[in-house]
């Protein structure tokens, strides 16, 4: 009896093409893990409580010409620039402190894929966090033209796109810490303390003044704050930027790639 083979022929040289899920398929997944855990959940509700906080603080203590969008907006940027980033580090490391590297790298051989839909996912976050601050502020100067407030709703452009700015170098800085050390305390521990402490360092050593200035995420952002940056300004940003942000992105993927998953 003659058997006929019924399976697909493969030329020498190729493969069948393999169906790989997009990247917009990556993306939603990583937004949806980034509220499917209880340490994001709540990273994100206390995000939104501290915004809350702060537009009714402002409301209460805020003389009146303060009340207004602008200020509302600007107060609320730093705290959720310092927490936000966390949630970036949750994303990466949450990976391996769960051991779930195992089962996403199976699914997706391809790890650059994986990475870099996190890093848009938390990119995504930054910008639904600058949005947040928009309605937060809305409603601040809402309730402050109503209760005797300056309630004015002028604000320039410029500073809503350099908050859109340091939003996103914020969790990016983040997301390069868990990349670097794929470790989720650590990477926490690190991301707030180093640099704290080199602006300490370079406050009170001499001959570190000049190199702080370039280096100190916490002074070449400040100008971020406002809705004029100078191009001096903007150089520090990046040089600040390409220690604090690039190097530990790179350096990071380039260990997420190469290391073993257990």
């Amino acid at each position: 009896m003659t058997t006929v083979s019924t399976a697909p022929e493969v030329t020498p040289g190729h493969r069948p093409s393999e169906h790989l899920p997009s990247l917009a398929r990556l993306t939603a997944v990583e937004l949806r893990k980034l509220v499917d855990t209880r340490a994001g959940r709540w990273l994100l509700i206390t995000i939104g409580l501290i915004s809350a906080v702060i537009v009714l603080l402002l409301l209460v203590y805020a003389e009146a010409p303060e009340q207004n969008f602008t200020i509302f907006f600007t107060t609320a940027l730093l705290p959720i620039g310092v927490l936000l980033p966390v949630l970036g580090i949750l994303s990466i490391t949450s990976e391996w402190s769960q051991r779930t590297a195992l089962t996403t790298f199976a699914l997706v051989p391809r790890r650059e894929r994986v990475i870099t839909a996190k890093l848009v996912a938390v990119v995504l976050a930054a910008l639904g966090a600058v949005l947040s601050s928009l309605a937060f502020a809305a409603v601040g100067t809402a309730i402050a033209g109503a209760t005797g407030g300056a309630g004015t709703w002028r604000i320039e452009a410029a500073l809503v796109a350099h908050a859109v700015v340091f939003q996103v170098a914020s969790v990016l800085m983040g997301a390069g810490f868990g990349l670097l050390l794929l470790n989720t305390p650590l990477a926490i521990v690190s991301y707030l303390v180093l640099p704290i402490i080199w602006s300490i360092v370079g406050e009170l050593v001499r001959p570190l003044n000049r190199a702080a200035e370039w280096l100190d995420t916490g002074r070449t952002m400040e100008p971020l704050f406002t809705a004029e940056v100078t191009a001096g300004q903007w150089q520090r940003l990046v040089v600040s930027l390409l220690l604090w942000l690039v190097v530990p992105v790179v350096a990071g993927m380039v260990r997420t790639m190469r290391r073993e998953v257990a």
